[in-house]
Formats: C-alpha cells, sequence, structure tokens
C-alpha cells in the first residue's frame, strides 16, 4: 500500500492495573487451572509479589531454600543496579521443593512441554481461565445468547470453509453453530475480569498491607527503590473504608 493507514491513529493510554484478587477470588482461579503448573506459577506469585519478568526466568540456580528466597545477582536485576531478592512463603518453598526434585538445572517453572513460559502462552492461559469463569457466570445467571443476535452474525460469516484441499459450502446448522460459538465466547469473556499475573502481585502488596505489614517492608519486598510508588499504583486500600477505618481508630488510639 502506498500509505499507513492508521499513521494517524490515536494509541489508547494504558489502563492503570487496578484488578484486586482477594484470597476467595484466587482460590476461584485455582479451581478454574486444571494445568497444575500454570496454578505453580499463579501461586507462587500470589503468594511473594514477585514481578512477573522475575518468575517466567527464574532458574534453579537462583533458588536459596536454606533461606527460603531467590537470589538474582545485579547484572540479571531489573535496572541492573543491585541484585534482587525474593522471600519465599512456606507454600512457595513447598512449591520450589517438589519442581526441584528431579532438575538441578534450568528454568523453573515449565509449561506442559517442559518450556519455559512466555508472556504470550501466560496470557492465553488467563483468556481461557477468564473464559471459564465467564462460562460459569453465565450459567448461575442463566444467560444465553440470543437468537436474533445469531442470525444478525451468521450474514458476516465466511460461507465456505476448506476440508483437505477441497472448498465446501458450509451447512446453515454450521453457520449457525459457529455464531453461537463465536458470540458465546465473546459474552463469557465480557461476563469475568481478565486477570494477569501483575494483578496477583498488586494484590500480594494490598493484603500484606492490609495485615499490617508497613509500607517501607512492603516495598522493600516487592524490589521497589521509591517506598512512594505504593501510593501511586497499589490503591486498592482506598476502596476498603472498613481497613481504612481500623487503620483510622488505630491512629487516634
Amino acid at each position: 500500500i502506498d500509505s499507513n493507514p492508521i499513521e494517524h491513529l490515536a494509541m489508547p493510554a494504558g489502563l492503570p492495573r487496578e484488578v484486586y484478587v482477594n484470597p476467595q477470588q484466587f482460590a476461584e482461579l485455582l479451581s478454574l487451572t486444571p494445568d497444575e503448573r500454570f496454578a505453580d506459577l499463579m501461586t507462587v506469585t500470589y503468594e511473594t509479589g514477585c514481578r512477573p519478568q522475575e518468575s517466567l526466568r527464574i532458574e534453579i540456580r537462583h533458588i536459596d531454600l536454606a533461606n527460603q528466597r531467590w537470589v538474582l545477582p545485579r547484572s540479571e536485576a531489573k535496572g541492573k543496579e543491585a541484585p534482587r531478592v525474593v522471600y519465599l512463603s512456606d507454600k512457595a518453598v513447598a512449591i520450589m521443593q517438589r519442581l526441584i526434585a528431579d532438575r538441578t538445572s534450568g528454568f523453573l517453572f515449565l509449561n506442559s512441554r517442559g518450556k519455559p513460559w512466555t508472556t504470550n502462552a501466560v496470557n492465553c492461559a488467563f483468556e481461557r481461565i477468564q473464559h471459564r469463569m465467564g462460562m460459569a457466570e453465565m450459567k448461575r445467571q442463566g444467560i444465553s445468547v440470543g437468537e436474533e443476535k445469531i442470525a444478525e452474525l451468521i450474514p458476516t460469516l465466511s460461507k465456505t470453509h476448506r476440508v483437505g484441499k477441497k472448498v465446501v459450502a458450509k451447512t446453515e446448522a454450521e453457520l449457525r453453530h459457529e455464531a453461537k460459538r463465536k458470540l458465546t465466547y465473546q459474552m463469557a469473556q465480557e461476563s469475568a475480569p481478565k486477570y494477569s499475573l501483575y494483578a496477583l502481585r498488586h494484590s500480594w502488596a494490598t493484603n500484606a498491607l492490609q495485615r499490617g505489614v508497613d509500607a517501607l517492608t512492603v516495598a522493600i519486598l516487592m524490589g521497589h527503590k521509591d517506598p512512594s510508588q505504593l501510593a501511586k499504583v497499589y490503591q486498592h486500600l482506598s476502596h476498603n473504608p472498613k481497613h481504612l477505618l481500623e487503620q483510622a481508630k488505630k491512629a487516634a488510639s
């Protein structure tokens, strides 16, 4: 083409990461995750507050089980200014011990093919969870795709599909099934929130602050150089009046 059709298209600003996953919601996430390997990755992130780029590239050589921590050397840490230390909860340590029981090297978290998790693979796994969660919510509410919407979508679908080397016309039943499947998928995605490893990291910070861990310690454990980052990014506490009231009373006592 002669020119870029989206050259002057404004790029929307990134949305703030405000998804908070409380312990009950995290338990539901795990129940919708049949892949134990991905459940391990989610659990360790939720239990430690580590960055996704840390958990995805952590290797067995970084694990210091004696002190319940990961140690990334300065050359491999974010910003390369100081080593990054991630402290592990007892639940995270139990997962570490299981994952390295028969291995001595390599990446810690592997998928079902024995390959390290990638950002795209993680996003796809969360999309599958979102779909399962949305389908469950639709079932609870008795929601289904209406015939009118199915009829509206059918004319926009391709009328043929390839079977082997032949191009075959789709039957009316096939077109209807395709339209219903696509609309159901879309509705399911819209019926549930999209989670991410970053949401689990942020939720760890919120949980820690709600449990009384001071902001400076939380910032250090998360690898922040500036504790004010907590106030800028992790604003979930501002939506929890019960917690704020308790802290206000504690401050006045």
